[in-house]
């Protein structure tokens, strides 16, 4: 039977609205207009609340099974009593893929940024240079202890939130509806692009990792829990749309053509906003902003790796134990952002296929193997067993789109 004592302290709704709120908005969000120009603004919308809708209930329905284990159990303890040691194995390897895959898509990233900034300041420097040195840096960070990780998260989020604002609302302020509108087009053709959008809409609505964390955190409240996931990914959502304006209304949608075809990273997309607008100013804070959130999404991916391998190999957390996490966890990504360091776009897709089974396939296959054990006596996700089926059918839709994408199957806006 479930524990159903174990409560927290009255914590504030708005500390872990802000927990996911600020795991799910990171520098991922730098690829979603490119993306999906095709499908361009009114569709992408549409995917992204669908995607939003379903991402949202995948991770109650973790809540759901959690609640009838002991507070701090994690995600893989609960998956392998549920689902197995097949599906815990395979949960295991999708959740390692994720984050190795998404800290060379940051390697990747900071590389063009760092090479924009200072391109700005007319010195050249090299894109895979600049990955190399930041990576280091993040593992010398990582490396040193998780408050050190701590405290320079919360500075890195405290100016990304200031610079995200300024820049934000510079971005509004030039928006045309010329562009919005797509009225330098004959005829386009938006739909055929929709479905190509999803598995990087689903991998830009990533938290379900913190779930177990903010159980430990309320205690067994799944009401507050509840409003912490629903704010916070509303606030996520809201901040995603205004992106797409912003950007999706000062770029032509034929200019996307050719941000894509120069790889589509982060300094390509800033750099055509800040021809566009022809403002200096704006230009100096999208660069402040670019830098602020790759760093941001860096440093916390890292360390989830990096504890997650920690505990996978029973490194200790001695310096030298710490010292073995690090190699483990960057050595793989930096090669990998040496040898190939345009791979942001590509890298963000990869991680939404496997996202799909540890965020999206995964808790819908625990809520109804916690349903025929417990009875899901504390909480139960609207819906019935039509909901289980929506989330489960958004998992295998996504992994059938980036297969297709892969094979080259499905229109590319070209």
């Amino acid at each position: 039977m479930a524990t159903l004592s174990v409560t927290a302290p009255q914590r504030s709704v708005l500390g872990g609205a802000m927990i996911i709120g600020g795991t799910i908005i990171g520098a991922g969000m730098f690829s979603l207009p490119v993306v999906m120009s095709g499908a361009w603004f009114f569709w992408s919308v549409a995917a992204l609340i669908f995607t939003w809708f379903c991402m949202l209930h995948s991770g109650l329905m973790i809540l759901e099974a959690n609640l009838n284990y002991p507070v701090g159990s994690s995600f893989n303890t609960v998956t392998g009593d549920l689902l197995g040691k097949h599906w815990n194995r395979l949960n295991g390897i999708t959740i390692a893929f994720v984050l190795y895959i998404l800290t060379y898509a940051y390697i990747s990233a900071s590389g063009s940024v760092i090479q924009h900034t200072l391109r700005e300041m007319s010195v050249s420097f090299s894109p895979r240079l600049g990955g190399l040195l930041t990576a280091l840096v993040v593992a010398f960070i990582v490396w040193l202890s998780t408050r050190a990780v701590s405290r320079m998260t919360a500075i890195v989020l405290g100016a990304k939130i200031i610079a995200f604002f300024l820049t934000f609302g510079s971005l509004l302020w030039h928006v045309k509806p010329v562009n919005l509108l797509n009225n330098v087009e004959i005829n386009p053709s938006y739909m055929p692009y929709v479905l190509a959008t999803l598995p990087f809409c689903l991998a830009s609505f990533g938290y379900h990792g913190n779930v177990p964390s903010l159980m430990k955190y309320y205690g067994k409240n799944p009401l507050i829990i509840k409003k912490c996931l629903l704010l916070g990914t509303l606030m996520a959502l809201g901040l995603y749309i205004i992106w797409m304006l912003g950007t999706m209304g000062n770029i032509p949608r034929p200019e996307f053509i050719s941000i894509a075809e120069r790889g589509g990273n982060i300094d390509v997309l800033v750099q055509s906003l800040s021809q566009i607008l022809n403002s200096a100013g704006l230009d100096l804070l999208l660069t402040i902003f670019s830098n602020f959130a790759v760093a941001c999404s860096f440093l916390g991916v890292t360390l989830g790796l990096f504890d997650y391998l920690a505990d996978l190999f029973k490194f200790n957390d001695s310096r030298t134990g710490r010292f073995k996490t690090a190699l483990v966890t960057f050595v793989p990504p930096i090669i990998g952002g040496v040898i190939y360091p345009d791979g942001f776009i590509y890298a963000i897709g990869f991680a939404g296929l496997a996202a799909t089974v540890w965020a999206v396939i995964v808790p819908a296959l625990m809520a109804r193997a916690s349903r025929q054990r417990f009875g899901s006596p504390l909480y139960r996700v609207w819906g019935g067993n039509k909901m289980i089926v929506l989330v489960l059918l958004f998992g295998v839709l996504n992994a059938a789109v980036h297969i297709l994408s892969s094979a080259n199957l499905l229109p590319v806006y070209r």
